[in-house]
């Protein structure tokens, strides 16, 4: 049987996971990343598929389609790791709404805000793999839950841990024995399949919340600093003695009438071992012109003046490639389009990946910032996370003098396709 095979190829934790979760209806399995996880459950759920009584859907849940194609069948399909006798009984095209595994017909449902529960309402579940439950809302879990209406339904579900407040943690997993849950914590060390040097590389791009969470795979607040790495001494540099700059990235754009607008250049060196640099900063506060704000046209005008300026002390200036702006901003942004020579692109405002992703480069001594950008310094040292959305199990940062930030995080996270590759191989 091709599943023999495939036990042979995981750990012995990762292997006690499978065994045990036949154990429970509901089997929950965090940790840190890359922990094999994800390995682990969709095993178990093709152990499960083979048996699963004919009464009841299957389905396979996650916060939306592409994040379900992305980790779990973008895995299914990995002859690699599960060979060509499985990979060829998984059917499914990206953005269907079901697939066939091995011989079942299994739904897809993505759950990314309270209305999803309707989509299980009153339907009977016999099996369900759930991918990032930890980012499923609650009601939608519950009502899932209440959908195991047949002898022997189960529920296989992932996560990467969240605040020791987070309801998944408080509700399900301290609360196991009670509601007929096991729960399995695995670490990088439980996963064979990760190549060398890749827990430490790993070990060294989270620090503070993100560290015990990824790293640790602990459930953790996350309490005090944002960035409690930030260090003036280590990532601030003089403008005049910026490296050069091999490419300028973008300039990411967070917009407002009432408070600060800000814009922060994204550049890349031109060292062997590349480092990004906020090169340099543009911001328009009414309070420092006695209150007086101005139309998005007006401000428009002001910004592509200061794109004019020379951002570097060694090049000529040139152009940003891309032009990253505010998603809340469709006036202003309208009026940046009135400049053909703006590459425009909205940004991706997921905070706490971004968030991490600039954790990590200031972790890694992998960003710069000079000493023209004087709102980012005098903002990051405020920043901190919610300790009311904490109580409540939410990660959310406090929404106060952070213009710059979220003007830098648009450059730098939305870009990060663009950089990513130069940074790690180097």
């Amino acid at each position: 049987m091709e599943l023999d095979a495939l036990l042979r190829q995981v750990s012995r934790k990762q292997l006690l996971s499978i065994v045990d979760s036949a154990k429970r209806t509901i089997s929950l399995w965090s940790g840190a990343v890359s922990a094999g996880k994800t390995v682990a459950q969709v095993i178990a759920f093709l152990i499960a598929v083979r048996m699963a009584p004919r009464k009841g859907l299957i389905i396979v849940v996650g916060k939306t389609l592409a994040t379900i194609y992305a980790n779990i069948f973008v895995l299914l399909q990995d002859r690699d790791i599960f060979g060509a006798a499985i990979c060829n009984q998984v059917a499914y095209t990206p953005g269907a709404t079901s697939a066939v595994i091995l011989g079942r017909e299994v739904l897809l449902i993505g759950a990314n805000n309270a209305e999803s529960v309707a989509k299980i309402q009153g339907k009977t579940v016999v099996l369900a793999l759930v991918d990032e439950a930890t980012l499923l809302p609650e009601a939608f879990w519950n009502m899932l839950v209440t959908r195991l209406r047949v002898d022997g339904a189960r529920i296989l579900a992932t996560m990467n841990p969240a605040s020791m407040n987070h309801w998944m943690r408080k509700e399900w997993i301290l609360k196991a024995d009670e509601k007929d849950v096991i729960h399995f914590h695995l670490t990088m060390a439980d996963n064979p399949k990760l190549p060398e040097g890749y827990e430490a590389r790993m070990k060294r791009s989270f620090s503070g919340v993100f560290y015990d969470r990824m790293i640790l795979g602990q459930w953790t607040n996350a309490a005090g600093a944002v960035y409690p790495m930030w260090d003036p001494t280590r990532h601030v540099i003089e403008f005049d003695k910026m490296p050069r700059i091999a490419r300028v990235l973008a300039d990411g754009i967070d917009f407002a009438v009432s408070h600060t607008s800000a814009a922060l250049r994204v550049g890349i060196t031109a060292e062997k071992k590349p480092r990004l640099v906020l090169m340099d900063e543009w911001r328009y506060d009414p309070r420092d012109h006695y209150g007086a704000t101005l139309a998005p046209s007006d401000q428009a005008v002001l910004y592509r003046a200061w794109t004019r300026e020379k951002h570097s002390p060694h090049e000529s200036q040139f152009a940003p490639e891309y032009t990253i702006v505010d998603p809340a901003a469709a006036h202003f942004s309208a009026e940046l389009r009135k400049f053909d020579e703006m590459s425009l692109q909205t940004a991706h405002n997921d905070v706490l990946k971004g968030v991490g992703t600039i954790s990590r480069l200031l972790s890694n001594n992998q960003l710069l910032v000079t000493d023209r950008c004087k709102g980012w310094a005098a903002e990051i040292t405020e920043y901190r996370w919610d300790p009311k959305a904490t109580a409540k199990g939410e990660d959310e940062v406090v929404k106060d003098e952070d213009d710059s930030l979220d003007a830098g995080r648009y450059g730098l996270y939305t870009t990060r396709s663009n950089w990513q590759y130069e940074l790690d191989a180097a």
